[in-house]
């Protein structure tokens, strides 16, 4: 072998050498980026909880409070936002999994306030939804829930995990009898195990069909 070609390798082992040091080096930027971004994400949202659980021991001394007031809807609408987004890009990491276990809770203990307003005027509907994993139905039962919810406020769905590993989560779903068999959605105490249209949970509460009455006879009082 001569000189020339050991100079031929050394030159192609460099460059071997550097396009992979290179490539190593962008991978654990970008790697480093999306877990500083996933720890701000959840440094956020643990404080979002802390605020929501305190508000909620507030409320507790109130013996019949305003449901608009006491629920946190919204606030429990923007945690699951923010959660979905984190879990819709592949996210499985265990401080993910932590707080999507405390949202859990939150809704449960969200869910368990609204049953104390049963004697209360204006109570809110409820739906408890539970989900899986790649399953195409679930999805679809999603966007039905979520519409529903954007046109009715006073209507609050609580989404659940089934494959959570929670507790409390598998004792509501025990309580309820949910089985292998989804979405499947619990509406005034009943479980619906399969894909329900909006039309079919329109159907099943007929609160939310008094609603748009009302909003659209105050509409068209006003014109």
């Amino acid at each position: 072998m001569t000189p020339n070609d050991w100079k031929k390798y050394i030159y192609a082992f460099l460059i071997t050498a550097a396009i992979f040091g290179t490539a190593l080096y962008i991978g654990n930027y970008f790697s480093n980026l999306r877990i500083e971004d996933l720890q701000a994400t959840e440094s956020r949202i643990s404080l979002d909880i802390l605020s929501s659980e305190t508000q909620y021991a507030l409320m507790g001394e109130l013996s019949c409070p305003d449901p608009k007031n006491s629920v946190l809807s919204d606030e429990l609408t923007s945690l699951g936002e923010k959660l979905d987004y984190s879990a819709g890009n592949g996210t499985t990491d265990p401080n993910f999994i932590a707080l999507k276990k405390q949202y859990s809770l939150l809704e449960i203990k969200d869910y368990l306030l609204v049953k104390k307003l049963a004697n209360c005027p204006n109570r809110p509907v409820t739906i408890l939804y539970f989900y899986t994993d790649n399953c195409p139905d679930c999805d679809k039962e999603g966007y039905v829930l979520t519409y529903l919810r954007n046109q009715h406020p006073e209507l609050r769905v609580y989404s659940f995990d089934y494959n959570l590993d929670l507790s409390a989560l598998k004792t509501l779903a025990s309580i309820y009898k949910i089985k292998e068999t989804f979405p499947a959605i619990i509406i005034k105490g009943k479980t619906y195990s399969g894909f329900k249209s909006i039309e079919d949970i329109a159907a099943l509460v007929p609160e939310l069909a008094a609603t748009s009455t009302n909003a659209a006879a105050t509409s068209s009082s006003k014109k």
